[in-house]
Formats: C-alpha cells, sequence, structure tokens
C-alpha cells in the first residue's frame, strides 16, 4: 500500500487507508460516528455451515478503527466486509475466530447440528452499503458465505441506550476512546456485594497487561473499564460437577466437554451488558477458583479471576483474542488436526513451513537452506523448534518457550512482541 499523509485536526487525528486502487477511504466521509451491530445465527455440523442475520441494532458513537479500514492485518478464519455498492470498494473489514468453527473439529459436530449467536461491530455507514461474512475452514478453502444490504435508514434497525446498564469505572484513561483501543473487563459470577473484589481484580488485569512488552510502551494507546455486571448467584457454573448458576452472562465450564474450557455462548447477552460503555475488545472476569477460560480472536477473553495462576493466564488469553497469537504447546489429543503441511496458519507466532516467507523468516539471522526445517534459537534471534498448535509434528513455533506456551514463562517472545506491536498499530496508526 501507498502511505498517505495522516493529518491532526482539533487535535483529532484523522486517518485513512488506500486500497489496492489507491483510491482513499475516509472514515468520516462513509461512516457516522456511530455503530452498526449485526447480530448472527452461525448453523452446521462438521461438513455444513449457513449464516442467518438475527438482528440489526445500533448506537451511538463508533469505538473502533478509524484507520487502515480495508485491510486486514491477519486474515482469521472468518471476515465480514463492508462495500460500496455501486463500486464495490471495500469501506471497511476485519477478521475474527468464532467458537462455531471451534466446535465444527469436535466429535459432536459429526452426529448434531446447532447454531452459535455471534455479534459484530462496524462502523455506521452514511449510505446502504453490502455486508459480506465469509468463514474459512483449515484448508483456507470458503465454507459459507452470506451478503446482505444493510440501509442506515432502515425504521427496524434497533437503538440501544446510550446509558450503561450497569456501573462503569475508568481503570485506564490514555485518551479519547475514538483515538485509543478500547477494552471492557465484565463481571460474570459476582453478586452485587462482591463487586469491590471484581473491580479489584480488574484492576489487577489492566495492570498485569500493561506490565508486559510491548504493552509497556504503547500504554498510551490504551483504554480500559470495567463493568459491574451483577449476577444472581455467585460462582460460575460447572456441568461436570452438576453446578448451574444464574449469572449475568450465563457462561460455564466444559464447552465441547473439555473440563477447563470455560467460555458464554450468549454473545447477544455480553453485548447488550455492554450497551453504552466505550468499547472494542472484551475481557469477561470469572468469579471462580477453578482453573480454566479461553480467548476467542477478535471475540472475548474469558478467565477464571481466582484462581493462583491468573495473572499469566488473563496475559496468555488477551495474546490470542487480541493478538490472534496461536497456542505454542502440544498435546495431540484433539478430535481433529486444526494445521495442515500444505497451508500456512494466519497465526504470526507458528508456521507449517507451507509459506515460511510471511512468518519470522525475516528475523534469522541466516536464511533456511534447501530442507531444513528446524534450527536452534540464539537469544533473542528466532529458530524454528517443532511442536506447536497442539500437534507435536509438523507444526512449529520460534523459541523453546514463551507466555503463549507455558504459565511459566516470564515474557512474550521476540514474534510474539513484534505481532503485538503491529496489531497495536493497526488499530491506531496508518500503515503503509
Amino acid at each position: 500500500m501507498t502511505r498517505f499523509i495522516v493529518s491532526l485536526l482539533g487535535g483529532l487525528t484523522l486517518c485513512f487507508a488506500l486500497n489496492a486502487q489507491g483510491q482513499s477511504v475516509d472514515f468520516d466521509r462513509y461512516f457516522t460516528d456511530a455503530t452498526l451491530r449485526i447480530d448472527y445465527q452461525f448453523i452446521g455440523t462438521a461438513k455444513t455451515q449457513q449464516i442467518a442475520v438475527s438482528e440489526l441494532r445500533k448506537s451511538n458513537h463508533w469505538y473502533g478503527r478509524r484507520c487502515n479500514l480495508d485491510t486486514l492485518l491477519l486474515a482469521g478464519n472468518g471476515q465480514i466486509t463492508m462495500r460500496d455498492i455501486a463500486t464495490r470498494q471495500t469501506l471497511y473489514t476485519y477478521s475474527f475466530s468464532t467458537l462455531f468453527q471451534e466446535w465444527q473439529n469436535t466429535e459432536e459436530a459429526t452426529r448434531l447440528t446447532k447454531s452459535f449467536e455471534n455479534v459484530f461491530l462496524l462502523p455506521m455507514p452514511r449510505e446502504a452499503v453490502d455486508v459480506e461474512v465469509t468463514l474459512f475452514d483449515s484448508h483456507r478453502r470458503v465454507t459459507a458465505m452470506l451478503t446482505h444490504r444493510v440501509d442506515p435508514a432502515d425504521i427496524l434497525i434497533r437503538a440501544l441506550s446510550d446509558v450503561p446498564r450497569y456501573e462503569v469505572k475508568e481503570l485506564l484513561r490514555s485518551g479519547a476512546p475514538s483515538e485509543c483501543i478500547d477494552v471492557a473487563i465484565i463481571a460474570e459470577g459476582y453478586t452485587a456485594e462482591e463487586m469491590p473484589a471484581f473491580y479489584a481484580k480488574a484492576q489487577q488485569t489492566c495492570d498485569e497487561i500493561m506490565r508486559y512488552q510491548p504493552f509497556a510502551d504503547h500504554k498510551a494507546q490504551f483504554n480500559f473499564y470495567a463493568v459491574g455486571a451483577e449476577s444472581d448467584e455467585s460462582g460460575i457454573s460447572i456441568p461436570g460437577q452438576g453446578l448451574w448458576k444464574q449469572t449475568a452472562l450465563g457462561s460455564n465450564f466444559n464447552t465441547f466437554y473439555s473440563d477447563r474450557y470455560l467460555t458464554t455462548l450468549r454473545l447477544t447477552t455480553l453485548h447488550n451488558a455492554l450497551s453504552g460503555v466505550p468499547y472494542e475488545h472484551i475481557i469477561i472476569l470469572a468469579n471462580t477458583d477453578n482453573y480454566g477460560g479461553g480467548g476467542i480472536y477478535n471475540s472475548y477473553e474469558m478467565t477464571a479471576a481466582n484462581h493462583r495462576a491468573f495473572n499469566p493466564v488473563v496475559v496468555h488469553e488477551f495474546g490470542h483474542f487480541f493478538a490472534g497469537l496461536a497456542d505454542e504447546y502440544a498435546y495431540d489429543d484433539q478430535y481433529e488436526e486444526a494445521y495442515f503441511a500444505n497451508v500456512e496458519p494466519w497465526e504470526p507466532n507458528i508456521t507449517t513451513l507451507a509459506d515460511f516467507s510471511v512468518k519470522w523468516n525475516d528475523m534469522l539471522d541466516k536464511p533456511l537452506r534447501p530442507g531444513e526445517k528446524c534450527r536452534e534459537p540464539q537469544g533473542d534471534t528466532p529458530g524454528i523448534i517443532e511442536g506447536a498448535g497442539y500437534q507435536s509434528r509438523g507444526v512449529y513455533r520460534p523459541f523453546h518457550d514463551c507466555r503463549m506456551r507455558t504459565n511459566a514463562h516470564p515474557t512474550f517472545c521476540a514474534v510474539c512482541c513484534r505481532a503485538i506491536e503491529r496489531i497495536i498499530n493497526y488499530y491506531t496508526v496508518q500503515q503503509h
């Protein structure tokens, strides 16, 4: 892409992105300062997928990025794109992953049809646009696609309240929401009486993430807010123990029958609870000392707030959902392989060597030799270590250890740090 000059007017940064045709996408030309929220249902089995629109909603103010509007930094497992109807120009796009696509790789998906809620936030267009949602499988093949028209004048787009449903406290305020990355930390399984404990843990979360590099160097690009969503009962549902709780977000352990996988499938409930809050990224703190959690790229992360390993785990899961980083460990007990030798993973910190040129090849001290598959790292210079992405063979990581591999390791590796820094700047700084 060609560089476009970023201008400053009245203290506000106006960001532009250039598409492949050299045309600029000016946020103020195509969008208003409002959010278009689209609720979908993703439906299917291991072999079938279908996308359906549930409802369109709108709220005042847009808290997402205002630069690099028509470009993707990571491919993700799915993409949503907004296009001009007449010219087909891409006006806005971003990538994501979903629990639905994870579920499709489970044994249950071979014998059952299920539906999953998904919620996407887009800037509100000034004129009618086409919105396209595309899902990919592990081979990067398109498995489902839906294109539908959205007219901002549609009277059935439901307005959301500007008044937050729950108490909101600022944990870190670095600038205007339109200029920063806005992260909402929301309570799950905390009663009204337990809210002081939640707010303390939310502050701990913010402080712990910002303690790590490269977040520490980019603290001025983040805002963090704590949202005190009150639950009727204290604690989190653990179906494996026959324990079900009435909580604000309806979360539970045993997702996909995995003991430590802690998620919520109620994404419309989650986003409704955040109505009126400046947010584009979501951290859920679960009031439990059971070990578990999860992080879904550009969806949310959830972490057990009271477990002794909370600090490293909340940072690890933030790496997943915010920066699209993959797990760098292997255990080879998943129902179906996630990575294949002829397909380069989209996650920036692992490789199958199918196209290593797009990974950390430029960070090596010398080029790979023909047929070379493994190399020892030297200091901060990465190598190629076999075993990553849950597979002991055929998938490689850059270092022996990293925050994305074990809870004991104190830092992100150099490759992960670069990936995180790129995603931070993607949200806040115009790219070349």
